[in-house]
């Protein structure tokens, strides 16, 4: 095996190690073998285009590495723009945790959940508390290179605005928010194991990686509105949400290091960024023992569950597909959507920003005046949630099982329209239909009763989307391809697809111009959307295998 560079520059440390109790041959040859096996793991940022050759004959990872590099040039002008500190270096190091903790919760929580350790090592002589020292210098090898890539460069320019100070304070807030981060996601983890297991723990875990993106996006908002521009100054009034912003810690130990500016809250945010990331590794430490022991919860998978039919559930499947074969067949998509963990990982999140970013569109336009909102056509921004319909469209064809797709070759299908046309209908029903009515009845709250209509015209155009989304996109069997071939070249045809957004809302906006205009839209999109559901789906095998 190769004897990498970050073992010999670890060896310096060897005596520390020994001291804190540590096998450090030991560690070192586990460190060794798992930075060679991580040659064959591909981060999430570089999955789509990596070829299977260069999987296995590289480190993935390090090869990623410009792709930080390059989103670490856009932080240099948050270091150019003044000198307040406070403000600056709260959207740098908010920036710099969206990436942190994006990677953590993306690459890094494979590592943190690896159960391999405990069936190879532990029934071998080998300390407990060596192995899971390894298992965290494993975190904190990539973290550092993910961290020297990101802001290397910034820092650099940094020193020559700002001089050597400036460096070392930032290089301990980084230090800090990098500990901050990996205790925070080991405890949330910790707490799952705890009260979870089998597939229970793993969606659960889904769900929090899902949830923690969200709070990173509406976070990084509310960091934004925490400040207000008054004739190009900056300032700030301090409230007691912000305490909750951890990257205002870290500007503030900037803003009273480089400026001498010592306010009470300052100090508070001073004493929050340096006690709750040692705190958080102090207690992921003490409690490891339980982590590890937790972890084997992964191996359970549970009983096998027993689908549940309703009459109800069965009325509305027969009202929704009208045939045999469509109904069975949007029964499949819908199990594979809720119990496909590759497609879940990658398109849930999604659907959570499709909730989120309408209203972060409402929230910077009406900064200043809330009361014209009820008045106002803001209610078309809930549009955004469609621009999720692509991306899904193309991954219903990916699954992590997609072996099993030579199911579809053997069963006597001559015509193709039962299998698209019920997996169509399975995304629009489980998937998107639970995101819009989250949308419409937070809407109808903020717009009132009056926007109904609109909604009923969004959902309608939504299902034409999807229509159009399926008839432009290239044709291939549901979940029967592996997300290996996912490609990048998938992205032009997105965009394009995106502009029908913007078309359906601009006929939506004209029509809202003239009295009864949205119900004569509303008949016009009906009526387009049957014709093309006619047209859409009589697909054969000729088609598919050409």
């Amino acid at each position: 095996m190769q004897d990498y560079r970050t073992l010999k520059l670890l060896d310096r440390f060897e005596r520390v190690f020994i001291s804190l109790g540590v096998d450090y041959q030991v560690m070192r040859r586990i460190l060794q073998v798992k930075l060679t096996m991580d040659g064959r793991r591909v981060p999430t940022i570089f999955s789509q285009n990596a070829k299977k050759e260069d999987k296995e004959k590289n480190n993935q990872y390090i090869k990623s590495l410009w792709i930080y590099v390059l989103f670490g040039l856009f932080m240099i002008p948050f270091l150019l723009m003044g000198e307040n500190f406070l403000f600056q270096m709260s959207l740098f190091y908010g920036i710099f945790t969206f990436f942190v903790m994006t990677s953590m919760i993306s690459d890094f929580s494979s590592v943190l959940l690896d159960i391999r350790d405990r069936n190879i090592l532990f029934p071998k002589p080998v300390d407990r508390k060596t192995i899971s020292t390894a298992k965290m210098m494993h975190v904190i090898i990539y973290l550092s290179f993910l961290t020297i890539a990101f802001v290397g460069i910034p820092l650099i320019v940094g020193i020559f605005k700002n001089g050597p100070l400036f460096l070392l304070v930032s290089v301990v807030n980084i230090i800090l928010i990098n500990l901050l981060v990996v205790g925070l996601t080991a405890l949330i983890y910790l707490s799952i194991l705890r009260f979870f297991d089998g597939e229970k723990l793993k969606d659960m875990i889904n769900y929090v990686q899902i949830g923690l993106s969200l709070m990173i996006m509406v976070g990084y908002q509310l960091l934004i509105r925490s400040f207000a521009i008054i004739d190009v100054t900056i300032s700030l009034e301090p409230q007691w949400w912000q305490v909750f912003i951890f990257p205002m810690w870290y500007g503030a130990n900037m803003e009273m290091i480089m400026n001498g500016t010592f306010q009470p809250f300052f100090i508070v945010f001073s004493a929050l960024s340096i006690v709750l990331p040692i705190v958080s590794i102090w207690i992921y430490l003490k409690f490891n023992s339980n982590f590890e022991k937790h972890l084997q919860k992964l191996t359970y998978h549970g009983k096998p569950k027993v689908p549940k039919r309703s009459k109800v559930s069965q009325t509305l499947l027969r009202m929704i597909c009208r045939s045999q074969e469509e109904r069975a067949f949007f029964q499949f998509a819908s199990s594979m959507m809720r119990n496909e963990r590759d497609f879940k990982i990658k398109v849930y999140p999604s659907l959570g920003f499709s909730i989120v970013v309408p209203f972060l569109f409402i929230m910077n336009s009406f900064d200043t005046d809330l009361a014209h909102l009820s008045t106002s056509k803001s209610y078309l921004t809930i549009y955004f949630s469609l621009i999720i319909i692509p991306t899904i469209m193309i991954l219903l064809k990916y699954s992590g099982k997609y072996k099993g797709g030579w199911i579809f070759r053997v069963s006597p299908l001559n015509q193709l329209k039962s299998v698209f046309s019920g997996t169509i209908k399975a995304f629009i029903f489980k998937l998107y239909l639970p995101v819009y009515l989250i949308l419409s009845i937070l809407f109808l709250a903020l717009f009132g009763i009056k926007i109904l209509p609109d909604l009923v015209v969004v959902f309608i155009n939504a299902c034409l989307y999807a229509v159009i989304c399926f008839m432009i996109l290239k044709k291939s069997i549901p979940f029967s391809e592996s997300f290996d071939q996912l490609q990048n070249s998938n992205s032009a045809i997105v965009f394009g697809l995106m502009l029908f957004v913007a078309l359906f809302a601009s006929l939506h906006y004209v029509s809202t111009l003239y009295s009864f205009g949205i119900y004569l839209y509303l008949g016009i999109v009906a009526i387009s959307l049957g014709i093309i559901w006619r047209v859409a789906f009589n697909i054969t095998w000729e088609k598919i295998l050409r």
